[in-house]
């Protein structure tokens, strides 16, 4: 029986577990397909969809209220067993692996690990900024970018209000998002950046960011983007991200990817080894990084080796990782998260007041459909001429 994958396409999602599938493939272990699907499909397609169609789905952890809801998954715990599940949480980095524990279960694997990281170009800007004052005494002078597409700026929003020291609501009933002295000083950071960056670069997801700033030469600096080590180099480098104070918290959004087996998969022997060799330190440490995998595993993260090859990739981001936040894992979560992102981009560009822009984002959350079933869309009410900046 042949048994499908669903990842998202880029060599970082793909390459390694098409490599792990064709090795399984030829000793005769297992019959394992990966299809692949544009980042913004990883980012917003159903679940439930893809549990339909395939039998092991990488995924983002936000998406994990919605697979609940509809029974789409198995519990981990159920298919590799207690023992694995306790030993690996221990070996991730940061919250990769809690990120995917929902009501004393595990739902997902991390087999990659990412957060938003800072990074420069270092033809461009010697040593970058280390707080957010300094990013925005930067961008009067040098070609700072945004990453602001997709769900993209809620994410930047929510990570500078982790770094002002105030970790976002997770869950509608919590109350607003964040005060609102936290979210207007966030926001004001933003829209003192956003009125500077470069020209087409708000609408580039973070391997368009990254893709631009290792070949256009154009922007010197990005404080916050997914951290992707298929670009760094010794000319673009990635580094913790920006604090509010000296010493405090780099205040940044979990992301990665984790591994989650349908509710329709007939879990063999066969798939429990496969996973497990996934998920093993050596795995992690070697196969992973050379065939352009982000592991989870922290030994791969302080591993002299890969840190080596990947320009230090690792070391100088682990901080960040460590301190990063958790998003909501609540049904409506996702559609939240795009009707937040299109209010935080009309913030940013001045075609939303900030106090307005504001309420309309804890109206959304508010009114977020913890179930799942309604649609927290770009349903905000239309703005007044007064809401304008």
């Amino acid at each position: 029986m042949t048994l499908r994958g669903i990842t998202w396409d880029h060599p970082r999602g793909r390459d390694a577990l098409e490599a792990a599938a064709a090795e399984a493939r030829e000793a005769g272990d297992l019959d394992l397909e990966w299809s692949a699907h544009p980042l913004e499909g990883f980012e917003s397609h159903p679940i439930d969809d893809l549990a339909q169609n395939y039998e092991l789905i990488v995924l983002d952890h936000p998406h994990l209220g919605e697979a609940l809801e509809h029974g789409s998954l198995q519990p981990l715990d159920a298919v590799v067993g207690a023992a694995d599940i306790e030993r690996w949480s221990h070996q991730a980095v940061g919250p990769s692996f809690d990120s995917y524990s929902v009501d004393g279960y595990q739902w997902a694997v991390p087999l990659d690990a990412a957060a938003q990281v800072a990074v420069h170009d270092s033809r461009l800007l010697g040593t970058p900024p280390a707080t957010w004052a300094e990013v925005a005494d930067l961008a009067r002078s040098a070609p700072v970018a945004l990453s602001l597409a997709g769900p993209h700026a809620f994410l930047t929003f929510a990570s500078l209000c982790v770094a002002f020291g105030e970790a976002p609501a997770q869950h509608p009933a919590d109350g607003p998002i964040v005060t609102d002295e936290t979210a207007a000083r966030a926001l004001e950071v933003m829209r003192g950046i956003g009125e500077r960056v470069p020209e087409g670069t708000s609408g580039l997801n973070p391997i368009g960011l990254l893709e631009r700033m290792s070949t256009a030469g154009d922007i010197a600096y990005c404080p916050l983007v997914y951290g992707y080590v298929t670009y760094s180099s010794p000319s673009i480098r990635f580094a913790d991200a920006p604090v509010a104070v000296p010493g405090g918290r780099h205040g940044s959004t979990i992301g990665g990817t984790g591994l989650a087996v349908s509710a329709h998969t007939e879990v063999t022997p066969e798939l429990v080894a496969h996973i497990r060799h996934l998920m093993d330190p050596q795995t992690q440490r070697g196969f992973i990084p050379q065939h352009a995998g982000q592991p989870s595993n922290r030994a791969a993260w302080l591993d002299a080796e890969v840190n080596r090859d990947s320009a230090d990739f690792y070391r100088s981001t682990l901080a960040t990782l460590d301190d990063s936040w958790v998003r909501p894992r609540f049904a409506g979560y996702i559609p939240f998260q795009t009707a937040a992102s299109a209010i935080v981009r009309e913030i940013v560009t001045g075609e939303l007041g900030i106090e307005p822009g504001i309420r309309r984002l804890n109206e959304a959350f508010a009114a977020a459909p913890i179930d799942g079933h309604a649609a927290a869309d770009a349903s905000v009410p239309t703005r007044s001429t007064a809401e304008r900046v």
